[in-house]
């Protein structure tokens, strides 16, 4: 782990490598797990302004669920979060023709329809970014699913950081990615 301004980092941001490997997993963590995709305060009003324009983009099973849980939850540990369909899928996936996990916001916004990506933990993932009262912690989040993700990313030479560099510039500045490069080459 290492500082660096408000963050705290772990150094297998820098170590690990990890690229996406959709056509393995299908986008499985949007559809596995016991819990919708973490959000901030900010994300949760903007999915309900965006919701309208979305609502084309996905399933009906999606609509159902959001309809009934509202645009985000809020889990039992107080977090706010993405809502489920059938405490599964996260109510904003939709498929592709192969069968692959999208985000219908993404898609929304790859079309031109909404200025919002996704969540920023979706963005970032497989980094997961917790929130304390002085510091953020940034830690790699490793799980069997991404395995493959894993195998790609040493095939590549591609460490996390570099994979999800657009996110972390997203969520904490270009400064702090500057910064981060700089320690990543002294690790390395």
């Amino acid at each position: 782990m290492f500082q660096l301004g408000k963050t705290i980092v772990s150094e297998d941001i820098i170590k690990k490598d990890f690229i996406c490997n959709l056509s393995a997993c299908k986008g499985a963590c949007c559809i596995d797990g016991d819990s919708g995709a973490p959000l901030e305060a900010l994300e949760a009003e903007i999915l309900k302004d965006i919701y309208p324009i979305i609502k084309p983009y996905l399933r009906k099973e999606g609509v159902a669920a959001i309809e009934v849980q509202g645009t985000h939850v809020i889990s039992e540990s107080g977090e706010l979060e993405t809502p489920l369909i059938n405490g599964a899928d996260c109510a904003y996936v939709i498929f592709d023709e192969k069968n692959t996990a999208l985000c219908a916001i993404e898609e929304a916004y790859n079309q031109g329809d909404v200025n919002w990506k996704k969540p920023v933990s979706c963005h970032l993932y497989p980094a997961r970014v917790k929130e304390y009262s002085e510091f953020s912690a940034v830690n790699y989040n490793h799980w069997h699913i991404c395995d493959d993700a894993c195998t790609l990313g040493r095939e590549l030479q591609v460490p996390v950081y570099k994979f999800i560099k657009e996110a972390l510039i997203r969520k904490f500045g270009q400064d702090w990615y500057d910064e981060l490069e700089s320690i990543a080459s002294s690790i390395k």
